[in-house]
């Protein structure tokens, strides 16, 4: 019997072995395969070819046959792509636009080295390091490219300001700029705060808490959580923020892959708002580590979430740096909300037809009717405390469907937007009107402000301009989004995002039913006993 389990084992680790060594032999011969074609295209092509560029396509061309989010980045996208998630930059520390041919200064950021050495909202810049900038077709693309730089390093600039004759020279040093992931945090009521996270960065979950002790110190007992077009982030952030939501000890995420054992991720003691009612925004845009955190409160029945099912991306990215600086960023794992649901939508090879699928939801009707999402009575799951009936299958689907806002939205808003009128008209504005804008304190502001006839002739007159024939139906259609719009956009240049967001969400669908929920204690409870849509 022991010469039996013997020879047993032995079988085995030869066939183990020898699997292996197949395996490796066969990987072996399809690099070698690989290397044989770009030597027979270095050598003998009839033209003289790029290898970097050969080689940076088969990549990309390989990684579409695997999964729509294992990508290949560059060494320069790489350095593009981490500096919104670290959570800061290298450089002036301005907000600007390009307004015909003009850098327009929006805003110096502050404490940072523009407005230490007395740059102003307004200023025009002229000159970067002797070099005329204005007039000559300058893009937002390359006007980075001068200002930023290494800390420590300096540029010169030269800018116009009105009311003074001659031009100013200032000498910037550059320096570490901080990225916000939070856009805004202010109250809705005395009792409602709201809180609006554009990404997951290194620094979320500190902004947020900031931003909930604000809140607190005004009263806040209730929470609307805004995470709708936030595309996701450090996977470690969302974890710590829907930690501040649950009770210690409740699973927030796992991960599983094929060759990546099992990983679970649970809240701890450190939850700073486990009581209070909270509503979480969500839509097609928000994705990934915003899954994570809406997935967590509904599997566990924390909070209600309202809006539309969310995009579907739960694939685990493992960075592998390549010796040129460039990345690999590989998927090898999912994510699986508490519940057990995947948050990955399907994917096949047809990599057009995944990243098409926003505009097959909106032909579909799904982004205007709830009874438009087709999910697989298989993919039925229930919530951890009340056994709520919830689906799995991509996306997180939210408690409350909130439709997309067709009512106002016309094509000739569209095209005001989408050719950039809306935006010149109003920097425009500013310009023109800065000394008089700055008098307002926000409060008057908000209530006192108003968009008159003038400013919507102006408005349309620049469209004209600019080839946005004015349709008067739907302009009168369109009036109430555009009035907000224009003066959110006022408001966000004159002061910041929060009070952009504290005035275009007075007539938005999703805060004023999250509102209406959150005031409604029956309602509310309702809901995460026994779910209503």
């Amino acid at each position: 019997m022991r010469r039996f389990c013997v020879n047993i084992f032995l079988i085995l680790t030869l066939t183990v072995v020898s699997g292996q060594l197949a395996s490796a032999q066969l990987f072996n011969e399809q690099i070698y395969k690989l290397s044989r074609v770009m030597s027979s295209i270095s050598n003998f092509y009839v033209d003289s070819v790029d290898q970097d560029v050969l080689v940076e396509h088969a990549i990309k061309e390989m990684l579409k046959k695997l999964d729509p989010h294992s990508i290949y980045l560059s060494k320069e996208e790489v350095r593009d792509m981490e500096q919104p998630l670290e959570g800061e930059f290298e450089g002036i520390g301005i907000q600007f636009n390009v307004l015909n041919d003009t850098i327009i200064i929006i805003s110096p950021i502050s404490g940072g080295p523009s407005e230490k050495v007395g740059i102003q909202a307004g200023d025009r810049i002229i000159e970067i390091e002797s070099e005329n900038v204005a007039g000559v077709g300058i893009s937002n693309q390359q006007v980075r490219s001068k200002l930023l730089g290494e800390k420590g390093t300096r540029v010169t600039v030269k800018v116009k300001r009105r009311g003074v004759t001659e031009p100013i020279e200032y000498t910037i040093t550059r320096d570490r700029i901080p990225i916000y992931s939070l856009d805004a945090a202010y109250m809705v009521d005395d009792e409602i705060g709201y809180i609006r996270l554009n990404r997951f960065a290194q620094k979320t979950t500190d902004e947020f808490t900031g931003a909930l002790e604000k809140l607190r110190d005004k009263n806040m007992k209730n929470l609307i959580l805004d995470l709708r077009d936030n595309s996701g982030g450090y996977l470690e952030q969302s974890i710590k923020l829907a930690d501040q939501f649950l009770e210690s000890d409740k699973e927030i995420v796992y991960t599983e892959g094929r060759n990546i054992p099992r990983s679970d991720h649970k809240s701890t003691s450190d939850g700073n708002f486990r009581d209070g009612r909270l509503v979480i925004l969500m839509n097609e845009g928000a994705a990934s580590a915003s899954e994570i955190v809406a997935g967590a409160v509904q599997d566990w029945d924390r909070g209600v979430i309202i809006g539309r099912r969310s995009f579907g991306k739960g694939l685990v990215q493992r960075p592998v740096e390549l010796p040129d600086g460039s990345m690999l960023r590989l998927t090898v794992a999912r994510f699986y909300t508490p519940s057990g649901r995947m948050i990955q939508k399907p994917y096949d090879d047809d990599y057009e037809k995944y990243m098409g699928e926003l505009f097959t939801r909106f032909e579909s009707g799904e982004l205007s009717s709830r009874d438009s999402i087709r999910v697989a009575d298989s993919l039925q799951f229930h919530t951890l405390n009340s056994g709520r009936l919830v689906y799995g299958g991509g996306g997180i689907i939210p408690d409350i469907f909130i439709p997309v806002d067709t009512a106002v939205y016309t094509d000739y808003y569209r095209d005001l937007v989408r050719f950039g009128v809306l935006n010149r008209y109003v920097l425009t504005y500013i310009d023109e009107n800065r000394s008089r804008l700055t008098e307002w304190d926000f409060s008057s502001f908000i209530n006192e402000f108003e968009i008159g006839e003038e400013m919507l002739d102006g408005l349309t007159n620049f469209g004209e301009e600019d080839g946005v024939e004015l349709n008067r139906e739907e302009f009168e259609k369109s009036l109430p989004l555009i009035k907000a719009q224009v003066k959110g956009l006022i408001a966000r240049d004159i002061w910041d995002m929060s009070e952009y967001f504290q005035i275009v969400n007075k007539r938005d669908e999703g805060v004023l039913r999250a509102a209406e929920i959150i005031r409604d204690v029956e309602k509310y409870r309702e809901i995460l006993e026994v779910g209503i849509n």
